[in-house]
């Protein structure tokens, strides 16, 4: 067998032989013993066998391939002369780049060749490889189950290693497929030489100790990956998990216990393991000193650090020549320390029992199975063969090969449609690829007390389970890397939690980005969500920004303190305006009252009153109705007083008009009869409320939810329908306003002690002073506070009115009822000495008095 330089994790005794490769080639001929020994499988025929070394190299093994098919010790291709039973098949050739080189040749004859070993992908192409079959699984099925295996413990951030051979390559290539599939990124990508080159395996661990990636998924040979987990120890790299595939998970020469503490945890793919009864005994049942076989003899020198006598003279010369030459690059390209040959003499007595090393440990048979297998599979193919009946046969006319002299496609017909129970009791067949179902075993490598590494199985994968349920992996049973039970961290970003958005980084891979808080409105409530998503109309999104919820509805309810505080100043002034009208009714007779029109006055304040009260309708959740009333109510209340007001207003400016004129002609000529002053009140108060009438049934005030002036809250709040009415109807309240004012201003100077003219320049000065500021104050507030002010604004304008044009009356009605007489209040002067004689301004005074007093008593 192929002499390389392979050890297990028990510290080996010499290097250089690959004891697990001689044990393949026992398991074959232990697996034909079995065959041959079997009454139910080929009885009457005997299998032999020819063992080719291809040390693991392309050169040998097609050399082995060409002299095989030739029948001669030299290759001579195109050629066959030998004698003897046919050849049936070639079982090997022990690696996926060397089946490839091989199954190109053997493909040409289409000579059957079943492997045990080579797992790449391409081999899969019976366009290239017509001939080929095998009875391990394809690395297809193995590249998906490590996607699988990284997205299942949710790593999104992997470094890839692989072999420079069709092996590597063609299972890394597939793996990177599926993983990002998966969404997973790979931090590296690097590219084991198959020739060393210290230099390129230096930058590649610098990669692997630069890289953030925990993770590091490899496919290749263990003899091709020990040179750099030899580096990776030296630099102590203990950090990092390793997902390996089958071809290392249970290589002897990487699991060492010096390299337990960097590649503890390590997790893989293993074809299924088997027991193959009798194989440790036949293993152990070896006689050197009565065979010819080289592979024996160079095997019990490599096991027993001896040398035959025969070979003391030639090995001696060998050992000086490799001791001078200590540090001696080998033909791999690694540099070798040759130790001393050892000079003791092998006697053929020793003991395999004694001695522990890959070539006895049977308990990790896995390829060992699968090279059992691969006998069977040729066994079962010749022996279905030669039960054929003639005239059932699968060939022309029914017709059947013979089993002493049958063409390699016969054979390969029979192989490709074989199915037996093997030793596990899974059914072996071959699909239409030549390859069979995806079986594996998941193993964990565990640390023991003493060091060593332990294959632990936590897992299965099938490949023929239905979507979802290919594998099972037992999480507790697993140690990762440093004892830890907790699974690794391997990601290059942080996952974006809910209320953040994935905000990808230029230049780099998807799954390095920052996460990017939602906008206001805007929530995720997913991780790693790539998008916000905006919250419906009626809802807004939380502090967190990972739920939408309802926006506050805000209005002036009456269970608002502010709500409260305006209501009970509303009911306050309607009572205080409905008392003063009832002091006005009870003393309805004295001179204070009937001056300038009593039943005016009362209409006045009855309008006060409905000021007062229609400030309440803003108070409460919007509706249609109180929409409605509001704003028409408060307005044909305004225009109800200030049309009282006004006409008062032109009394007293016709008063002070009459006053100019000394005639009694001129005062006759301006005076305004009662009802005539009722009647223009009342007219002004029908023209507004033919315009209110006209703006309810045209363009109606309505209720709506404010959604934009507020993020975080709904407004509930009345539209006014038409603006152009809204301003038409305060237009005319303002009209009215405004000419009261210049009337009221023009009679300011009536000699009247309370000259009504004076009190309502006041009171319109208020009135105009509230409502100008009530403008900034009411644009620059929202929502409840905006009802507020315009309360705030009707209550203050409505007190106004009343305080400067009755609470002075008031005070002389109730307070001061002696000084409520026509002299006093028509400013007549009266002295304590009535002997004393008039002078001229007294008597100035009291002609104009009595002259206003003319005027003033008509109500």
């Amino acid at each position: 067998m192929c002499k390389t330089h392979e050890t297990r994790s028990q510290p080996p005794s010499v290097e250089r032989f690959n004891f697990r490769a001689f044990r393949w080639a026992r398991a074959m001929i232990h697996a034909i013993n079995e065959v041959n020994q079997n009454d139910l499988i080929l009885p009457d025929i005997q299998l032999g066998y020819t063992i080719y070394d291809s040390c693991f190299t392309i050169s040998k093994a097609v050399e082995g391939t060409l002299t095989y098919l030739t029948g001669q010790d030299e290759a001579v291709p195109n050629y066959r002369c030998g004698s003897g039973a046919p050849l049936a098949v070639l079982i090997g050739a022990g690696g996926s780049a060397l089946s490839i080189a091989t199954a190109r040749i053997l493909g040409l004859y289409y000579f059957p060749q079943v492997d045990y070993s080579a797992s790449c992908s391409i081999l899969s192409d019976k366009f290239q490889f017509p001939s080929f079959i095998r009875t391990i699984p394809s690395d297809t099925f193995q590249s998906t189950a490590m996607a699988k295996l990284v997205k299942h413990f949710g790593w999104t951030w992997v470094g890839t290693i692989a072999s420079d051979d069709d092996y590597g390559k063609y299972g890394i290539k597939r793996f990177k497929e599926e993983v990002e599939k998966a969404g997973v990124c790979i931090s590296f990508s690097e590219t084991i030489p198959k020739v060393y080159a210290r230099e390129k395996i230096v930058r590649i661990v610098d990669t692997i100790e630069q890289s953030t990636a925990k993770i590091i998924a490899v496919f290749s040979a263990d003899i091709d990956l020990s040179s750099l987990i030899e580096e990776v120890m030296q630099r102590n790299i203990s950090d990092r998990t390793w997902i390996a595939s089958e071809a290392w998970i249970n290589s002897a020469l990487i699991s060492k216990p010096e390299y337990s503490s960097q590649l503890g945890g390590t997790i893989g793919f293993a074809i299924p393991r088997a027991d193959i009864h009798g194989l440790h005994k036949h293993l152990i049942q070896l006689d050197p000193k009565n065979t010819d076989d080289k592979l024996i003899n160079e095997f019990w020198e490599r096991a027993f650090d001896c040398m035959w006598p025969e070979h003391s003279v030639a090995i001696s010369r060998m050992a000086d020549t490799k001791m001078a030459e200590h540090s001696k690059t080998g033909v791999d390209g690694r540099i070798h320390n040759i130790s001393p040959i050892s000079q003791r003499f092998c006697t053929g007595n020793e003991e395999l029992n004694e001695i522990d090393n890959t070539y006895t440990d049977v308990s990790q048979l896995r390829l060992t199975y699968s090279v059992y297998k691969s006998v069977y599979t040729v066994a079962h193919a010749l022996h279905n063969m030669y039960t054929c009946r003639t005239g059932e046969g699968p060939f022309v006319n029914g017709s059947c090969a013979n089993i002493k002299d049958f063409q390699p496609w016969q054979l390969m017909y029979y192989l490709k449609n074989v199915r037996f129970q093997s030793l596990l009791g899974e059914e072996i067949y071959f699909d239409v690829n030549g390859d069979i179902d995806a079986m594996y075993d998941i193993i964990n490598w565990q640390r023991t007390s003493n060091g060593y590494i332990s294959y632990k199985v936590i897992g299965s994968y099938n490949g023929t389970a239905p979507t979802g349920e290919e594998m099972t992996i037992q999480n507790d049973s697993i140690i990762w890397n440093n004892d830890q039970t907790m699974p690794p961290f391997s990601v290059c970003s942080e996952s974006c939690q809910p209320g953040t958005r994935k905000g990808i980084r230029q230049g780099e891979p998807v799954c390095c980005f920052d996460c990017i808080p939602c906008a206001d409105g805007e929530i995720t409530n997913e991780t790693d969500s790539r998008e916000c998503f905006r919250c419906p109309e009626d809802y807004w999104s939380n502090a967190n920004r990972d739920e939408c919820v309802h926006k506050v509805i805000e209005y002036l309810g009456y269970n608002d303190p502010l709500g409260i505080a305006l209501i009970a100043l509303s009911i306050f002034g309607a009572c205080i305006t409905t008392a003063i009208a009832v002091v006005y009714i009870v003393r309805r007779d004295t001179v204070l009252v009937k001056a300038n029109d009593r039943g005016l006055s009362l209409m006045l304040l009855f309008s006060l009153v409905i000021c007062f009260l229609s400030s309440i309708v803003f108070v409460g959740l919007p509706v249609a109705w109180s929409c409605m009333t509001r704003q028409v109510l408060l307005a044909i209340s305004f225009a109800a007083s200030l049309s009282c007001m006004l006409s008062k207003a032109v009394n007293l400016m016709f008063k002070a008009k009459s006053v100019k004129a000394k005639s009694s002609e001129g005062m006759e000529k301006y005076r305004l009869l009662p009802f005539q002053q009722k009647i223009i009140a009342l007219i002004f108060i029908l023209c507004h409320a033919c315009l209110c009438t006209a703006w309810l049934l045209i363009f109606p005030p309505y209720p709506v939810k404010n959604t934009l002036s507020q993020n975080i809250k709904i407004i509930m709040e009345c539209n006014e329908g038409s603006v152009a009415f809204l301003c038409c109807v305060l237009g005319y309240d303002a009209l009215l306003a405004g000419i009261c004012f210049i009337f009221a201003f023009i009679a300011r100077k009536l000699p009247d002690n309370f000259s009504e003219a004076k009190f309502m320049t006041f009171a319109l000065l208020v009135f105009f002073i509230v409502w100008i500021s009530f403008i900034p104050a009411y644009l620059s507030t929202r929502g409840k506070y905006m009802v507020a002010v315009e309360m705030f604004a009707i209550l203050a304008s409505s007190f106004g009115l009343l305080a400067c044009l009755f609470v002075p009356k008031c005070y002389i009605i109730i307070l001061k009822p002696e000084r409520n007489t026509e002299e006093l209040v028509k400013g007549i002067t009266s002295t304590n000495d009535k002997s004393a004689p008039p002078t001229s301004q007294s008597l100035s005074t009291s002609a104009i008095s009595t002259t206003c007093s003319t005027v003033a008593l008509n109500g």
